[in-house]
């Protein structure tokens, strides 16, 4: 499901070595702050609840928001929210009709609005993939009303998560974690600025905020080879100070940064300390 395709209603959803490490430190903990706070959402959201309505597929799919339907309803990881106040982008006819009056989860990452598109298969999904469903979940939890779950796929007739479902919310939290990696690689490695022409060939430098990392150092590009990755890429170094990863237990460092961390490279023909590497054609 293309958000960016929705009108802005539907729009939802980067001194010294001491203050870097803080800066750092507090950035991170957000992160991780964050991700605690959505794990125990998604358990808050998954758990049972006393009173709810529990859909059979055939019912809900009286829910298109159609003459003499008796309502306009959604389901995604099988909740079922009322869109009503969003109905001209759910009503026969609307852009998003496909997804009334189902579980159609699938197509909220894939796009697919086909019927073999609009299904709740979410299967073969990836951890990003979670976090995109994830996100679309915490869209409607606050913006639409949570009337009740689906028997199916990821909810069974006594209204408890099915194994299925047991196994998404897995991915999700390992999605989230593997998003709190990242973030904590990119504040340490921010990605180079990079252009390319076809008169002057490409040029690799970096800035106090290349990569949208806003920090008080600028850094040197190198190739940062990661394990799996079949081409290395471009990062910010900096050149400076005690490692990243260096223990406060150990204040003894060569005051090169992370220059020497085994996963970086130099690039040919570049300076090892220049903060713009051009490579003529």
């Amino acid at each position: 499901m293309d958000r960016e395709a929705a009108t802005s209603e539907e729009r939802r959803p980067a001194a010294g070595s001491m203050l870097r490490l803080g800066r750092r430190g507090l950035l991170l903990g957000l992160a991780a702050a964050a991700a605690a706070v959505m794990a125990a959402r998604l358990m808050g959201w998954w758990s049972p609840r006393a009173g709810l309505r529990l859909f059979i597929p055939e019912e809900l799919a009286r829910y298109r928001g159609g003459p003499g339907d008796p309502g306009l309803y959604l389901a995604l990881l099988g909740r079922v929210y009322d869109v009503s106040s969003g109905r001209r982008h759910y009503e026969p006819g609307a852009h998003y009709s496909g997804f009334a009056g189902r579980d159609a989860s699938r197509a909220f990452v894939t796009g697919d609005y086909s019927a073999a598109g609009l299904v709740d298969d979410v299967s073969d999904l990836s951890f990003s993939e979670m976090l995109t469903l994830q996100n679309w979940l915490s869209f409607y939890e606050k913006n639409y009303e949570f009337v009740g779950r689906v028997i199916g796929r990821f909810y069974g007739e006594d209204g408890l998560p099915t194994p299925e479902l047991t196994r998404v919310e897995a991915m999700i939290t390992k999605g989230l974690e593997a998003r709190q990696e990242e973030l904590k690689e990119k504040q340490k490695f921010p990605p180079c600025n990079a252009e390319w022409s076809s008169a002057k060939g490409s040029r690799l430098w970096c800035s106090p905020n290349s990569g949208g990392v806003s920090r008080d150092w600028i850094g040197v590009p190198r190739k940062l080879y990661r394990p799996g990755a079949k081409e290395p890429h471009c990062v910010c170094v900096r050149t400076t100070g005690p490692p990243s990863d260096q223990t406060m237990d150990n204040p003894i460092h060569r005051n090169r940064g992370d220059l020497d961390h085994p996963n970086l490279g130099e690039y040919t023909g570049c300076p090892p300390l220049a903060i713009t590497c051009s490579f003529p054609l």
